[in-house]
């Protein structure tokens, strides 16, 4: 079977003047009850998560109860059986169903001592209503939002204009609120965002076009739901497969034009963990191979020249990787403590970046671009300021990332940076 991560480019069939009525509405936050904060926790994983990737799946059943955890599995962000062609094939299938059986099937393999489809998705709406699913909800002691694409969980736990809980999510946010963990993986953790979740969109086209509230058929135009998705984390935006897809410029992007000061921009196979979300004690920590990226646009600033061209200054960046913590109340990055801070040995320049968003329109580009200049420049005892630019010109994007009292980095090796803070980075147009 396939199992979706998050495509880069994805659209749905139909449905665009409900989607666009949804997305137009006005950003109430998700459902209708609202919460001091939660006892809970989120486990957020970029996309890609692999099969082998005991840390996280042990994590999420770890705090799910461990080998007395009963894991639900929610896939309504895949297509439905009705519109796979290869539903009857075991082999090939890469629907809700047989997504939710696979995942099942690994949290079991994983240590889980069950786990469950719930049975939610385009072709069983009525279901987020049914009080059969909805006790079969409140059986388990963790639930698991798989890829896809966000807006179909959006069409199937939400309900009208005001984004009304659904009985099946709002059964969920109670156990959330009570202890319970909630985690997703790319479009299952996109969906934990508050108001302005991104709907689609490449960076190249958000910088030079700026974002739109919507749903929209071109996947290179960067959307965003006022309304959000169902506001588990809220103390910043959410994007995935960051690095993969070089959506940092997006990001900005996006957290500017809707005057968000926070992106967390999360990396594949790798898990941001939330403890206590939208309290004063909410803690976070990365767990994984790759990292998490925390924008912070408190000191940004944006400019349109007369030609109504983009750019910004100010913002920060900062990248963490797996054990380093971050305290979102005192923006504050903890390295983990086998980490030692880095000292700028490498006096080579940093080398030419040409393509910082790593573009789809590039077949010779490379992944995690932006952030391989980043490290460069860490390391770098010779620069204190790196550009990179836009594979894209019409205008073309020089990002400037520089040095400034208070940036830092550490590592593990003595060599790489592997935690980075408080990078200065901006954008211009050529």
């Amino acid at each position: 079977m396939r199992v979706p991560t998050g495509a880069r480019r994805t659209t749905l069939a139909g449905g665009t003047a409900l989607l666009l009525t949804l997305a137009l509405a006005p950003s109430a936050g998700a459902g209708t009850t609202h919460h001091a904060g939660d006892r809970g926790s989120l486990v957020l994983v970029g996309g890609a998560l692999a099969a082998d990737n005991t840390e996280v799946y042990g994590e999420i059943i770890k705090r799910a109860g461990g080998a007395s955890a009963k894991i639900g599995v929610i896939t309504a962000s895949s297509v439905p059986a009705s519109q796979d062609p290869h539903a009857a094939d075991p082999d090939k299938c890469s629907n809700s169903q047989c997504n939710g059986a696979y995942y099942a099937s690994l949290f079991e393999r994983h240590g889980a001592a069950d786990a469950q489809w719930i049975p939610v998705d385009l072709d069983h709406i009525a279901n987020a209503d049914s009080d059969e699913v909805v006790r079969q909800v409140n059986s388990m002691t963790g639930y698991f939002f798989g890829g896809g694409d966000q807006y179909r969980y959006v069409t199937t736990l939400l309900r009208g204009s005001a984004h009304t809980d659904s009985k099946v999510l709002a059964a969920i946010r109670a156990k959330l609120t009570a202890g319970a963990v909630v985690a997703g993986s790319s479009a299952g953790a996109q969906i934990a965002a508050g108001a302005d979740m991104v709907t689609g969109g490449e960076s190249y086209e958000g910088l030079r076009d700026g974002s739109s509230p919507g749903y929209f058929q071109d996947p290179t135009r960067l959307g965003y739901l006022p309304a959000g998705g169902f506001g588990f984390l809220r103390s910043g935006l959410i994007d995935t497969h960051t690095g993969a897809y070089g959506r940092e410029g997006r990001a900005l992007r996006l957290a500017a034009d809707t005057g968000h000061d926070r992106v967390y921009a999360l990396e594949e196979n790798t898990a941001l963990i939330v403890d206590a979300p939208r309290t004063p004690h909410e803690r976070l920590r990365v767990l994984g191979p790759r990292g998490v990226a925390v924008l912070d646009l408190r000191h940004a600033r944006t400019r349109k020249a007369a030609s109504g061209a983009w750019s910004l200054t100010g913002a920060r960046y900062n990248y963490l990787t797996d054990a380093d913590r971050y305290d979102p109340n005192r923006w504050r990055v903890l390295p983990a403590r086998d980490k030692h801070p880095l000292k700028p040995t490498v006096d080579s320049p940093v080398p030419a970046n040409p393509d910082v968003f790593f573009s789809a329109a590039n077949p010779t580009g490379a992944p995690y671009s932006f952030l391989g200049t980043a490290r460069a420049l860490a390391a770098s005892s010779s620069q204190s300021t790196a550009t990179a630019s836009t594979f894209e010109s019409g205008p073309r994007f020089t990002v400037t990332l520089s040095k400034q009292p208070g940036s830092a980095a550490w590592t593990d090796d003595g060599a790489t940076a592997h935690t980075i803070t408080d990078l200065r980075v901006a954008v211009a147009p050529e």
